[in-house]
This record gives C-alpha cells, sequence and structure tokens, in this order.
C-alpha cells in the first residue's frame, strides 16, 4: 500500500496534506497523534470511507480497500470489553460466513499467527 500526496479535507478544512508513505507486505503501521490531528480522517481514506482531496492510495499486490483492517483506540463505551486477545484474532475467521462455532482451521490459524506475532502466551 502507497500514498502519494495524499490530501484530506472535511467541510472543506484541510486536516492532513502531502502524506506520503509506503507500507510492503507483513509491515505494521501505527499511527500516533494529538487529537484531531487527522488519524480517523487518514484511516477513513485507507478504508475507502472517505475521498482524498487531491493525492492517491495505492493498493498493489492483490490487497484492496476491503482486506485493510485496523484495531480502534479503547474508548469509555469498550472499557469493559469482554474479549481475550485470542477472540478477538480469531474473529478475523468470522469473514467466511457464518458459523455458529469456529472451525479447527480457523482456530489454527489463529494460533499460528498468535505464535508469528509472539503472542500466544
Amino acid at each position: 500500500m502507497e500514498a502519494k500526496d495524499l490530501c484530506l479535507a472535511y467541510d472543506g478544512r484541510m486536516v492532513l496534506c502531502e502524506v506520503d508513505f509506503h507500507i510492503d507486505a507483513g509491515d505494521y503501521l501505527c499511527i500516533l497523534g494529538e487529537n484531531g490531528s487527522g488519524k480517523n480522517t487518514l484511516l477513513k481514506a485507507l478504508l475507502g470511507l472517505k475521498a482524498p482531496t487531491d493525492g492517491k492510495i495505492i493498493y498493489g499486490a492483490g490487497l484492496t480497500q476491503s482486506l485493510v483492517g485496523y484495531l480502534p483506540q479503547q474508548t469509555q463505551i469498550q472499557k469493559d470489553f469482554p474479549a481475550s486477545v485470542r477472540e478477538v484474532v480469531l474473529s478475523g475467521c468470522l469473514g467466511g460466513g457464518f458459523f455458529p462455532f469456529y472451525r479447527a482451521a480457523d482456530k489454527k490459524k489463529a494460533q499460528d499467527a498468535m505464535e508469528k506475532m509472539g503472542i500466544s502466551h
């Protein structure tokens, strides 16, 4: 994924401008900044929920907007979110249709991903 000269605005007010970055397969991106600095606006653009004012976002190697995922920051409403890390990782398998229980292949895929990230403990 790549952003080239990306500019984003809300209500005619420029929020981000001339943003450039490149993310290779397997990379992770952490977006940090002050309140109101444009983090959510950038995410909305990457997810295809907000059109750029200028510049472009390039999805390569079979990547599409629908394959971009993100983990939002915790809010007061989510303060007591009742899910384990394993359950959150497993939830990534829900896109393949409705199943009342996770399949063995889903559980293995989630476990392998957690081991790869060093978070299986």
